[in-house]
């Protein structure tokens, strides 16, 4: 290689060339000669540093050797022949630029240079012409200009040219961002007047007689929104009425022969080629109804038939072509329909479901580079922007544009979308539909994907104006703009308006009291009037208090309607902040600690159990300020905590109020550490049984003391509370009955007769201090598995005990014991009860035949005669078929046959128990995925149904609101609650398969069947 070559090579490399090594031989081309001959020095360098500009230089040096050779074959004709070429090309400007950024940008405009090396004129001439002027060319160029071409080929040639401008001036640009609206509004005006060229055609090819319609071609999508690609569909809607004394079914059958014509003229493929389809899927009845209608008889379907989504197609309408007059028409009969839309019931909710139908369409491998219809795309600001349009645009005339952009800058003017989002939004779009526009120019091909090959990605790198590593730089850019479009379409699409949220005064909001209230119900909220009136308490005045609220609120609102309920959300931060706003800490770590302020709001918006608990202790917010704060403690240090608190008190009464103070507060640390996610349902079990164990230890103590001063001695003996149920199985729920049994055991010396009335007295003192009022929920305390239950003492001795069981106890009280677990009493009466019990419920050689006959009869009594009348077995979540009850029974059952073989069997909790006979190879494990997934569901149903209505729930709702703000707590997305519904009646179907084989041992064997 000689010097020369050498230094050209890098000099290319410099410039951008991925290949230097070709673009010197392309360089020294015999095509290039009469271009170097216009250079004084005859060498190309100022040419390859423009090169090195566009998009792919080494692309844009291998067309300008092909048009060359194009244009050097075609002689030298003055104007526009090789010689004029190679005049632009050695003349610094923007015509060379723009006919090398095209070069650089577009094999598929190289090739329409190659064929036609006359437009390169085009191309460096480029200038905007009005929509007007661009029409008026394409028709003149398929009638009186179309010399000896076909009429086809010659919309084809003319689309091409007006293209060639359009992308000349697009991709020299100095801010392509910005240029972005204009180059849809060209590409669609463009679109528009190939329409009328085609309409044209179709009326020369009638022939005479199409005079008795009148047809409208109404642009559709982002045809009639000005902001059209520059390869897609075109969407339109035939409009068509009789010309004066015609015949309208005559007109009708002419119109549909000249829409018919108009599609073929733009999809028909030529020797030019093809434009695009034309999409007339939009239309009444969509590909089954008639290609045209009348006015009347669009406006007849859409007053008695339309959906929602054909009104929110409809906000793009625009009359694209043919009878202006017929269109505006059109539209002056649809537009007050559309403007209406919103007042349609479940209209915000229909418009979500189809965002969240086309999101779920986008095929799984394509959606992380859908730059149009998957997660934080085009669709998402589109279908955010247009929402706010239909909803707000009732009242709000301003608002009522088919341009996205043009729409969403209207929208912050109004304040429905706040200043700063809107911002960000703007330049999310452009930057995505530049993409778009970049990707789709290289070879005129309709896709919305980011490429995946290195350079492919350097090239759009490279176009989107990136030097340094362009292939990875364009996709960092990309993915920050679809988090930023998906966090703020999640807020504005499911969630109220942030703009304007902290006060709505008359002179700031610009709006009546009423749109107001429009705007606030269409994204979220249930009572808008109920929601401004706690903003204005909230903010009015010039305090510093209300100074802050007006900081947090705009931030606070999308956070309270990301849930089901953000108006319960609201209200109770009002009461919250009434309670505490005055203190120095609460508005300040509200403020300060960004998690705090987010956690409170979702806490308080989707629970009302959470809510409540907040309201009676407003000061227990402070758990949000700290790192740690919704992390459960452990047992010991509750109890410490609790021992410290009820030792200051003279009373037990007062001394049981503390520590039921302490439970709240800690209560309250495990449902928000649940709402949030920090806790699992294992451990929210664990958490709550911990805290009722810390909680029984305590006021067990305080009991005692108050009894012993009471009766002027002491008990004589030795306590013991034996948890039971889901208590002694650490799985506890927030609905879950505390179940115990109280043993007591008396002191050397003591009178047994003595304790046992000393001992009652306190179980009966304990059991009112629990269950009364006060400041957390009360904690009832079920005694009924006792031997004997509610007719028998209650309160025994471990001898007693023995003596029951040993007399008396029938199969199932063995069966309850399988969970009891001492949760308060002295360790050394729990090892003696512990002692008595193990063999009764692990007994050695397991059940016979008659006991297991017991235990089987006495479920089919549960199932028969404790669901509630009325109650749906199939959605009754604990007594139900396959329900929880199902999955406890069935564990039970096997640990009772099988624990005296089996020590791992030997547990009290029944996911442990599922475990163990899952890896004991008991239970198949089919059977063991079906029964967990069952109780888990149910367990997670049950919890998340006191979360949200503040109370228990026995059955699925039927609810959908119910089930939507419950689903929402068990992490679900929004909308599913009828998924939810149908999943719990398929889990538990799945659930009593594995119960009939593994607890009836019913065929077929193997259980589980779909």
């Amino acid at each position: 290689m000689s010097s020369r070559t050498s230094t050209t090579e890098g000099a290319l490399a410099r410039l951008g060339f991925a290949d230097p090594d070709r673009g010197v031989g392309l360089i020294d081309d015999r095509a290039l000669l009469p271009i170097r001959a216009a250079f004084e020095d005859g060498q190309l360098d100022p040419l390859a540093a423009v090169m090195g500009d566009t998009a792919d230089p080494d692309q844009c040096l291998l067309g300008l050797v092909r048009v060359a050779e194009s244009l050097a074959a075609l002689g030298d004709p003055p104007g526009w022949g090789i010689s004029a070429f190679a005049a632009e090309l050695a003349t610094p400007g923007v015509g060379r630029d723009r006919v090398l950024g095209v070069l650089g940008a577009s094999t598929a405009l190289v090739d329409e240079l190659v064929r036609h090396p006359e437009h390169w004129v085009d191309a460096a001439r480029a200038e905007r012409r009005t929509g007007e002027q661009v029409r008026s060319d394409l028709v003149h160029a398929v009638t009186d200009e179309r010399a000896d071409r076909t009429p086809l080929d010659a919309l084809r040639i003319a689309y091409r040219r007006g293209l060639l401008r359009i992308a000349a001036l697009d991709v020299t640009a100095a801010d392509p961002l910005a240029e972005m609206p204009a180059v849809g509004e060209a590409l669609a005006e463009l679109a528009e007047a190939a329409l009328e060229a085609a309409l044209a055609i179709a009326r020369e090819e009638y022939g005479d007689g199409h005079e008795v319609c009148r047809l409208a071609v109404i642009g559709m999508g982002k045809t009639g929104g000005g902001e059209l690609n520059y390869v897609s569909d075109v969407d339109v809607i035939f409009v068509a009425e009789p010309a004066d004394g015609a015949d309208e079914d005559l007109a009708l059958r002419v119109g549909t022969a000249l829409a018919t014509a108009v599609m073929r003229a733009c999809s028909t493929p030529t020797p030019e080629g093809s434009l695009w389809p034309v999409d007339a899927a939009l239309r009444p009845e969509g590909k089954q109804g008639p290609l045209v209608r009348t006015i009347s008889s669009h406006k007849a379907y859409y007053e008695r038939w339309a959906k929602t989504w054909e009104f929110q197609a409809l906000l793009k309408a625009w009359v694209s072509a043919g009878d202006k007059e017929i269109g505006l028409r059109y539209k002056a009969e649809i537009s007050p329909m559309v403007w209406e839309a919103a007042g349609r019931d479940k209209f915000v909710e229909d418009v979500q479901a189809m965002r969240r139908r086309v999101e779920q369409h986008v095929p799984a491998n394509e959606a992380a580079r859908q730059l149009k219809l998957g997660p934080g795309g085009l669709r998402d600001v589109e279908f955010s922007v247009q929402l706010l349009q239909l909803v707000h645009g009732r009242t709000d005339p301003s608002l009522r544009s088919a341009t996205t952009l043009e729409a969403l800058a209207a929208l912050a003017r109004g304040g429905y979308v706040g200043r700063d989002d809107a911002a960000i939004l703007d330049r999310a779009y452009r930057h995505l539909r530049c993409l778009e526009h970049r990707i789709q120019l290289h070879r005129l091909r309709r896709t919305h994907l980011m490429p995946v090959t290195e350079a492919d990605l350097r090239r759009l790198g490279r176009a989107m104006g990136h030097r340094t590593h362009p292939e990875r730089a364009v996709v960092a850019d990309r993915q920050a703009s679809a988090r930023e479009v998906r966090r703020l379409h999640e807020r504005l699409f499911y969630r109220p308006l942030l703009a304007a949220a902290a006060k709505l005064s008359p002179t700031e909001a610009r709006l009546s009291p009423e749109a107001a209230r429009q705007r606030l119900l269409a994204l979220g909220f249930r009572d808008p009037a109920g929601a401004l009136r706690h903003i204005e308490a909230l903010t009015t005045g010039v305090s510093r208090r209300a100074a802050i609220q007006r900081t947090l609120l705009p931030v606070m609102l999308g956070w309270f309607a990301d849930e089901a309920d953000p108006d319960a959300g609201l209200l109770s931060f009002r009461r919250v902040s009434d309670e505490l706003g005055s203190t120095h800490w609460y508005l300040k770590m509200l403020r300060d600690e960004g998690r705090a302020a987010d956690r409170l709001a979702h806490c308080l918006a989707r629970s009302r159990y959470a809510a409540d608990l907040l309201v009676r202790s407003p000061e227990s917010v402070s758990i949000l300020g700290d790192d740690n704060g919704l992390t459960p403690r452990t047992r010991e240090a509750i109890t410490a905590t609790m021992q410290s608190a009820a030792g200051r008190r003279d009373s037990a009464a007062d001394a049981v109020a503390a520590v039921r103070a302490i439970r709240r507060h800690e209560l309250l640390r495990i449902v928000m550490g649940d709402l949030v996610g920090v806790i699992d349902l294992p451990g929210v079990g664990a958490a709550l049984t911990d805290l009722t164990g810390s909680t029984i230890q305590v006021a067990l103590e305080a009991a005692t003391r108050e009894v012993e001063r009471r009766e002027g001695e002491p008990v004589g003996g030795d306590i013991l509370v034996v948890a039971m149920g889901s208590l002694g199985g650490r799985e506890l729920g927030y609905a879950s009955d505390a179940d115990v049994m109280f043993v007591h055991q008396p002191h050397p010396g003591s009178s047994e007769k003595d304790v046992q009335a000393r001992a009652t007295l306190v179980v009966q003192e304990l059991r009112k201090l629990l269950s009364g009022s006060g400041p957390d929920p009360a904690l009832g305390l079920d005694a009924d598995l006792r031997p004997e239950g509610k007719g028998g003492p209650l309160v025994r001795s471990v001898d007693s005990f023995r003596t029951y069981y040993e007399r008396w106890a029938l199969t199932w009280e063995f069966q309850a014991l399988l969970r009891a677990t001492p949760i308060a009493g002295p360790s050394s009466l729990a090892e003696a009860f512990l002692e008595l019990i193990d063999p009764l419920r692990w007994p050695e050689g397991g059940l016979d035949d008659s006991q297991v006959r017991d235990i089987r009869t006495l479920k089919a009594r549960v199932e028969s005669e404790r669901l509630p009348r009325g109650a749906d077995p199939r959605t009754h979540i604990k007594l139900g078929r396959g329900g929880l009850t199902d999955v406890e029974w069935v564990v039970q059952l096997h640990q009772l046959e099988h624990a005296h073989a089996h020590p791992a069997l030997r547990v009290t909790g029944t996911m442990a128990g599922l475990a163990a006979l899952e890896s004991e190879g008991l239970v198949a494990t089919d059977d063991v995925v079906a029964l967990r997934e069952a109780w888990r569901l149910g367990a997670l149903m049950r919890n998340a149904g006191v979360l949200w209505r503040g109370r228990a729930i026995d059955s699925v709702p039927s609810d959908l609101r119910d089930l939507d703000g419950i689903g929402r707590i068990m992490g679900r997305p929004a909308g599913e609650g009828a998924a939810l519904a149908e999943l719990w009646r398929r889990v538990a179907r799945r659930s009593r398969h594995a119960t009939d084989f593994n607890f009836y041992d019913t065929p077929p064997r193997g259980s589980v069947v779909t």
